[in-house]
């Protein structure tokens, strides 16, 4: 497998480079000292890691950008757009604008510089200074003027669709005060990593670039290399640009290695759940097995013991006959249910206490700008990717019960979050009492398995997106416990005195605004291309379960149907610090009992 780094392209010619004398009149709106620099241009993109790109300042001539900032504010409108992969204002689409149109007449410059870059001269230019074969890009006009606000994003990905072959953006943010790292906005580039026989991205970027005003980024997109993100924006300036591609006749080869087509892909190396452990009462477990052998379930006994147990860690609440019969009811109606203040207020108060502690340490949420990328992470909290599918910090299990027993008689106040989480999952979520209680509540029964992780989200930094390797064989039982900021309490507005109930930090998290919900979509046609997956309206949005404070969620999800976490904005109260956990609940096939509701349906 050949080394995306070693992919490098020619060096063009000084004799290719255009002079101004050579050039038409097409060209006036670029800054002419530039198309007198192909071989210093094309060097500096060949030398450029993690993989061939490059900047180009002063990329128009001085004042003709200030036009086209004036032409989009009158004339244009914008259009929100938001998935789990990006959340974007998309303005005008370029390639309908067509001379003659009375758009086109309003904006003059727009059209001008859409001339210019699209006109055989600067396509060109473009092939010399990528190295490219001369002749080798359409004249298809593929490009957009986008706005990202505070708060927007587009994660990683590789631009790989169709006849794609060079990306570029021309930045429009403001020139005074200059755009800054605090700011927020970067382009983010990630390095390949070699799995298997094809590459992913790092789970964090290796370089970025500042979308300075007047400026215009480009490269080659290649399925596999050209990983590259948007940072979010922190700022109230918007990020406006320009945005678009040059194509080639062809698709690239091995198209099948590009980051949409592997969100779709359930092949080899997709899974990113792992594998299913069997649960700590094997005896219980075999058992079940047996029963759902012989095509009936099995209907765990919960005793009065377990309920004792349980009393340790959960809220009694949900503990009692009444209690239990009612979300019974409910899960089986429903498909999913939400327990809040789920733990009892022993352990609750101490993990807020712990995540606070780290979340004011680390400096995230509240708006901070996210401007390091290793935050938080140490020997006990690790970055996991791919970016293009996930990006969070994992704990590293094992440790959290002999650590918790090691402080017990000393202050608590050192304890890691991720201790806590360690325990509860460890001695909690793993035991057999547990098992039988999810078993009872859903009416599943006892599971054959589990498999999870103890997770942060970092505000400003992490999310997970929705994909293929995902999807489960069988039915399996998703089983979280959400921490963040606030209360965990269900916010409600009176109407009489036009005042919110409920705490700042729950509303926050229940409007969706800073993202953190976990949403469950169905899992698209086969034959839906990779374009979809920028169609805001093309995914079935069935449950969204917002973040929250010590709550617990239960959702049924049958094979049909993907999930992910929501990119956690900047201006969250805190991370989303979760255990997240999948049962393994086989169920009959023609058991249509427990499916979560379509849209159609709610």
């Amino acid at each position: 497998m050949t080394s995306p780094a070693s992919k490098r392209p020619r060096i063009g010619s000084a004799d290719k480079e255009l002079s101004a004398s050579s050039s038409s009149s097409l060209l006036d709106p670029i800054t002419p000292s530039i198309l007198q620099k192909g071989e210093q241009l094309a060097t500096l993109y060949q030398k450029a890691s993690p993989y061939p790109h490059a900047v180009i300042d002063n990329f128009c001539v001085d004042g003709f950008l200030e036009g086209i900032l004036t032409e989009l504010k009158h004339n244009s409108k914008v259009k929100f757009k938001e998935t789990d992969l990006f959340r974007v204002y998309q303005s005008i689409d370029l390639g309908n604008l067509k001379d003659g149109s009375e758009l086109a007449a309003n904006m003059p410059n727009l059209m001008k510089l859409k001339n210019a870059i699209y006109s055989p001269q600067y396509r060109a230019f473009i092939e010399n200074i990528a190295g490219l074969e001369a002749g080798s890009l359409t004249d298809e006009v593929d490009c957009a003027a986008n706005c990202h606000t505070r708060g927007c994003h587009l994660l990683c990905h590789d631009d790989v669709i169709g006849t794609r072959k060079v990306s570029y953006i021309i930045y429009l943010t403001d020139a005074k005060p200059e755009w800054t790292d605090s700011d927020g906005g970067r382009l983010e580039l990630y390095d390949a990593i070699a799995e298997e026989d094809r590459f992913v991205p790092g789970a964090l970027p290796v370089k970025t670039v500042l979308p300075a005003f007047n400026s215009m980024a480009y490269f080659v997109v290649e399925p596999g290399v050209s990983f590259h993100s948007v940072q979010e924006v922190f700022c109230d300036r918007p990020r406006l640009s320009i945005q678009g591609w040059y194509h080639t006749k062809e698709a690239p080869s091995q198209i099948e290695n590009a980051t949409l087509q592997r969100l779709k892909s359930t092949g080899e190396g997709e899974n990113t759940e792992g594998t299913f452990q069997p649960m700590a009462d094997e005896a219980t477990a075999a058992a079940a097995a047996e029963t759902e052998g012989n095509g009936t379930k099995s209907e765990p006994t919960f005793s009065s013991e377990d309920g004792k147990f349980l009393g340790e860690y959960i809220n009694k609440a949900y503990l009692t006959e009444e209690s239990l019969n009612e979300i019974r009811t409910r899960f089986e109606e429903e498909s999913s249910v939400k327990l809040r203040h789920f733990l009892n207020d022993e352990w609750s108060s101490k993990i807020k206490a712990a995540f606070t502690r780290q979340d004011k340490g680390d400096k995230v949420g509240e708006n901070n700008p996210s401007l390091d990328y290793h935050v938080g992470i140490n020997e006990k909290w690790k970055a996991v990717g791919p970016a293009h599918k996930q990006r969070f910090l994992q704990y590293q299990e094992g440790s959290g019960s002999n650590a918790l027993s090691a402080k017990k008689a000393s202050s608590e106040d050192v304890v890691d979050a991720g201790e806590y989480l360690d325990h509860l999952k460890q001695n909690l979520f793993q035991s057999a009492e547990f098992g039988r209680w999810i078993g009872w509540l859903s009416s599943l029964g006892f599971p054959l398995g589990y498999r999870g992780r103890i997770r942060r989200f970092r505000p400003g930094l992490d999310y997970t997106v929705a994909h293929y390797g995902i999807l489960t064989t069988n039915a399996v039982l998703d089983t979280t416990l959400c921490f963040c900021g606030g209360e965990g309490n269900q916010c409600s507005f009176d109407e009489e005195t036009n005042e919110l109930i409920g705490s700042d930090d729950d509303a926050i998290w229940e409007s969706g605004d800073v993202g953190g919900f976990e949403c469950y979509i169905e899992a698209d046609d086969d034959d839906e291309g990779a374009e979809a997956e920028y169609d805001e309206e093309d995914d079935t949005q069935l449950l969204s379960v917002s973040a929250s404070f010590n709550t617990l969620s239960l959702v049924y999800r049958d094979p049909g149907t993907m999930k992910f976490v929501k990119y956690v904005g900047s201006g969250a109260p805190s991370s989303r610090w979760d255990i997240a956990l999948e049962y393994d609940v086989k169920i009959d096939e023609d058991d249509d009992e427990h499916q979560l509701p379509t849209d159609e349906e709610n």
